[in-house]
């Protein structure tokens, strides 16, 4: 992977939140091809419960202050930074003082889901592709992970479809079963439309469940990854009939060489 651009973006990444397969994986996979020669950037929004000082995050003022469009109002970005210690890999954090500022990732203290967690997946899905725009920097893979970054696929493939930066960047999203219970806003698939996405091609989220947020990402992927051993019957259903490379299943300990084949025969050939 020497030389080779990846942009890893996830919704948790170790050691700013708890271990989970997915922040695990999200440290782990950047970290295999950083020490391949790959050039990396990560990712992932700056939750409230990420402790800056601990962490040394600082905003980079230079990439700060765009306002994104979200459901008609004006949202400004916040971008901040931190190095991964001993790894000498630089995370970008998306922030907003609206979206990301409580001390929380995902659900309130009952474990109920945060009633904008819909505005939020489209804050940081165009945050990222802003923040890439304004580093000038053109990723040969785009690695998604984590249902709350699920909506980048799709916000790459429509609302940024003219993008040139992105024109060669190829999509690898990883499916895990780490997802939630119920819906997000009902009125989501209305805040995706305002951005003048095809209403086709988000037919799944007029229903937001985690099952069909995944079909949306799916379905605007170039390859995909099974994060979990075990997936949703829907989703194993949807992925079988995409037609599309699909990676299976290897735990952290086995995963280097069948993701690094991965990457080169089925996603940049």
């Amino acid at each position: 992977m020497k030389d080779k651009r990846i942009l890893y973006v996830s919704s948790e990444v170790v050691p700013y939140l708890p271990e989970t397969e997915i922040s695990s994986m999200s440290f782990e996979a950047p970290k295999m091809v950083n020490k391949q020669g790959g050039q990396i950037r990560i990712f992932m929004p700056r939750y409230g419960n990420i402790n800056e000082r601990r962490h040394q995050l600082h905003e980079v003022i230079r990439l700060s202050g765009i306002n994104l469009v979200i459901n008609d109002l004006d949202m400004p970005l916040i971008i901040k930074v931190a190095s991964i210690p001993k790894e000498r890999i630089q995370v970008y954090f998306i922030d907003n003082e609206e979206y990301f500022k409580r001390k929380a990732t995902l659900t309130d203290e009952n474990g109920k889901l945060f009633p904008d967690n819909d505005e939020r997946a489209i804050f940081f899905a165009k945050g990222v592709i802003e923040t890439v725009k304004k580093l000038n920097w053109s990723p040969d893979i785009i690695h998604v992970n984590g249902w709350l970054a699920s909506l980048l696929p799709l916000y790459l493939k429509q609302f940024y479809k003219d993008e040139p930066l992105f024109t060669e960047s190829k999509i690898v999203t990883s499916i895990y079963n780490q997802s939630f219970d119920g819906t997000l806003d009902s009125n989501m698939v209305n805040k995706v439309t305002f951005d003048n996405i095809d209403k086709d091609a988000i037919k799944p989220l007029e229903k937001p469940t985690y099952n069909n947020l995944m079909k949306v990402a799916i379905d605007h992927s170039d390859a995909l990854i099974k994060g979990s051993e075990e997936l949703p019957e829907e989703i194993e259903s949807h992925l079988n009939a995409c037609d599309k490379p699909v990676l299976d299943f290897f735990p952290i300990d086995e995963f280097a060489e069948p993701y690094t084949e991965f990457y080169q025969t089925k996603v940049l050939s």
